[in-house]
């Protein structure tokens, strides 16, 4: 069984390397669990009792996940997934199985739930989709389907699913058709044919610059997660780069990055961007994104706990080390770096204190450095609902993910409460035109880097709100620039 656990720790890891940053962690919080003697434990003790490797596994998984899924807290609810997907990866090793069966060309995983590393591991380059009958559209998957262009489907309850035979899967309006008749299909055909044209449109607005239909200039920038992302896009497509993760780094193989590690990396963004601002977000850990070495264990609420800037003024002796880093990478461009997770305006004041004492002892040791604007992600609603209490902020950059997660009090990851976590909902569209009237108030600029920025359908909404400036997924430029034109500030109800 050791054998077998190690085996899916390889996979994972190699599976991790191939990933960017956010997607990464994803992994990355399976191998801590699978390395974490608590989970092994109890199967090690039934070996020892006489049991077979197999069934002592499975017996120990399945009790694990059954304590997730009775949890009252929906984090742990969440997990079960996890729990389920190492459960399973290493009874396959155990059994001497292939982890990952080949789809035939444009075939749909149909089920009850698919985990990401099962769709990592997946090549949907021949086409294909899924349909589950569980699952968020919010959840790790239904993002990564998102990202990667697959045709996703969820909550299809008790729907009769066929083994197999023919469906027709359209993601976009969320529907499966089972059997289909000749009008059906021509009926899909002709909106595949439209959706088709509608990309098309999107992408020529890609390197145009984002104006309103009334003539209203829209800043777009991206959102990067790794600085290898930036080899294949154009500087010239994007106003700059509203959101660097910089957790990127932290999720090699070698541990925690030292400082010539961060300032490397850094510099090459900056240098990419050239003249354009780039936003470099502090370490944000913690939460759904664990790293080893460095987050605490076993919260009992991850999402609410150390995480974040509150981890980094923890761990001093590693924040210190990602500053000077930044203050070393600002001669080589336009850098604005941001704090993540800030609920007190005294969170705030010690970071820059940190801040300018690197500025101080770089200059005092002749190493060049520069000075760069700290300003703060609001995804706390305390920072939301009193922007005034943080003017020591160079700007203001909204995280809609968190934010509506703590506002709708609704993960995003979980099914039963999907449809409660609504980044457009009218309290959050509220709050955020309160915060940027109270931003202006105190002469501040609000950004927003969260996936809301990246969907159509709730751009208009933003920026109506008041919001100049979007930081989107670099698949989503086209799109979002597409949005931004067919909206008409000039008329309240266009």
């Amino acid at each position: 069984m050791r054998g077998a656990i190690t085996a899916a720790t390889q996979d994972l890891a190699g599976l991790m390397d191939q990933l960017d940053e956010e997607t990464a962690g994803i992994i990355e919080f399976q191998i801590a669990m699978l390395e974490d003697d608590a989970l092994v434990e109890p199967a090690l003790f039934s070996i020892r009792e006489g049991i077979a490797a197999e069934a002592a596994w499975q017996a120990a998984l399945d009790a694990q996940v059954a304590d997730y899924e009775a949890a009252e807290d929906e984090y742990f609810q969440a997990r079960a997934s996890d729990l389920k997907d190492l459960r399973d990866r290493v009874l396959r090793n155990l059994r001497g199985a292939s982890c990952v069966q080949a789809l035939p060309d444009g075939a749909v995983l149909a089920g009850h739930e698919i985990t990401p590393s099962r769709f990592l591991e997946t090549d949907w380059s021949r086409g294909g989709g899924l349909a589950l009958r569980q699952g968020s559209p919010s959840s790790h998957v239904a993002m990564l389907a998102r990202a990667r262009g697959v045709p996703m489907v969820v909550g299809l309850g008790d729907a009769d699913l066929p083994e197999t035979g023919e469906v027709l899967l359209d993601g976009d309006d969320g529907i499966l058709i089972v059997d289909p008749d000749d009008q059906e299909r021509n009926a899909f055909t002709r909106r595949q044919q439209a959706a088709s044209s509608n990309r098309q449109l999107e992408e020529s607005y890609r390197g145009k610059p984002a104006v309103t239909g009334d003539g209203t200039a829209i800043a777009v920038m991206i959102n990067v997660a790794d600085p290898d992302e930036l080899d294949d896009l154009d500087p010239a497509d994007c106003d700059g780069i509203g959101l660097v993760r910089s957790e990127f780094l932290f999720h090699g193989p070698g541990g925690l990055p030292d400082e010539e590690q961060q300032y490397l990396a850094y510099s090459r963004i900056l240098r990419w961007a050239g003249d354009k601002p780039v936003v470099i977000r502090t370490l944000d850990a913690g939460g759904d994104k664990p790293i080893a070495g460095l987050t605490a264990d076993n919260e009992s609420n991850p999402f609410l706990g150390l995480r974040g800037l509150r981890l980094s003024l923890a761990r001093l002796e590693v924040f210190r080390v990602q500053l000077r880093a930044l203050a070393r990478s600002a001669p080589e461009g336009n850098l604005k770096i941001m704090l993540p997770m800030v609920t007190r305006p005294e969170e705030l004041t010690k970071a820059k204190r940190l801040y300018e004492e690197a500025l101080v002892a770089l200059r005092a040791e002749g190493v060049a450095c520069g000075e760069a604007p700290l300003g703060m992600m609001v995804e706390v609603p305390a920072a939301a609902i009193a922007p005034e209490l943080f003017a020591e902020a160079a700007f203001f950059s909204i995280g809609s993910n968190d934010l509506t997660q703590y506002v709708t009090a609704a993960g995003r990851d979980i099914a039963a409460v999907a449809d409660l976590n609504d980044s457009a909902h009218p309290a959050m569209l509220k709050l955020i035109r309160s915060l940027i009237e109270g931003a202006a108030a105190i002469e501040r600029d609000v950004s927003l880097c969260g996936d809301a920025g990246g969907e159509p359908s709730e751009i208009p909404g933003l920026l109506r709100c008041g919001l100049r400036s979007l930081s989107v997924a670099p698949l989503a430029l086209g799109r979002a620039k597409a949005a931004i034109a067919e909206t008409d500030l000039a008329n309240a109800h266009a």
